[in-house]
C-alpha cells in the first residue's frame, strides 16, 4: 500500500515570501488558507512534508534555531487547524555550494521519502511555486503541481508552456487541495 504524500514547498506556498528572505519568526506570515489546506489534507488521509530551500542560513541571515522556531510555530498552526506535518527538509546551503538536497536536485525528496520509509515517490505531489521546485519533483518521480502565490505568477510567466504540460496550475494551496480532494484522486 502505498502512502498519499504531497510535499510542499515553504516559501511562497504556506506562508508569504520575500526577496529579502525570510529572516525571523516575526517576518515568517502564514497564509491562513495554507494552514487550513494543510489540515484539510490531514484529514482526509493525505500526508504532508515540506522540502524548502533556506540559503539565508549560508547566507548568515539567520540560523538554524531561528529556523527552528518559525518551524515550531508552523507546526503548532497546523495541529491547531486539525492538521500534522510528518516531516520537514530544508537545505541551508547556498547556491554555489555543490550541495545534493538545494532544488531542484531531488536531495530533500528523497530525504522525506527515506523518513517516511516510502519506497517510492511516484503517487506523491510536489507543490511548488518555482520552476526549481517542479524540477525537483519530476528527478524524484512526483507528480507536480504550480502554485500562483509566491513567485509563482512570475514563474508561469516565465514559463509558460508550464501550462500546457501535464502540471496542474492552481490559485494557491487551498485550491489545489480542494481540487486534489475532489478530482484528483482519480488520476
Amino acid at each position: 500500500m502505498s502512502t498519499k504524500l504531497v510535499i510542499l514547498d515553504r516559501d511562497g506556498v504556506i506562508n508569504q515570501d520575500s526577496h529579502h528572505y525570510i529572516k525571523s519568526l516575526a517576518e515568517w506570515i502564514p497564509y491562513p488558507s495554507a494552514i487550513q489546506a494543510i489540515a484539510r489534507l490531514t484529514q482526509a488521509g493525505w500526508t504532508t512534508a515540506i522540502a524548502t530551500n533556506q540559503s539565508g542560513i549560508a547566507r548568515g541571515y539567520y540560523d538554524e534555531t531561528e529556523l527552528k522556531h518559525m518551524h515550531d510555530s508552523l507546526n503548532a498552526l497546523v495541529a491547531e487547524a486539525g492538521g500534522e506535518i510528518a516531516h520537514i527538509a530544508y537545505c541551508p546551503h547556498g547556491p554555489h555550494d555543490q550541495c545534493a538536497c538545494r532544488k531542484p536536485l531531488p536531495g530533500m525528496l528523497i530525504d522525506i521519502r527515506e523518513a517516511l520509509g516510502l519506497e517510492t515517490l511516484q503517487d506523491s505531489w510536489m507543490i511548488g511555486d518555482s520552476l526549481g521546485d517542479l524540477q525537483a519533483g519530476q528527478a524524484a518521480g512526483c507528480q507536480q503541481a504550480l502554485v500562483l502565490t509566491g513567485k509563482g505568477q512570475r514563474t508561469l510567466d516565465r514559463h509558460p508552456d508550464i501550462s500546457a504540460s501535464d502540471t496542474p496550475v492552481f490559485e494557491d494551496l487551498a485550491a489545489f487541495t480542494a481540487w486534489l480532494l475532489h478530482d484528483g484522486d482519480s488520476r
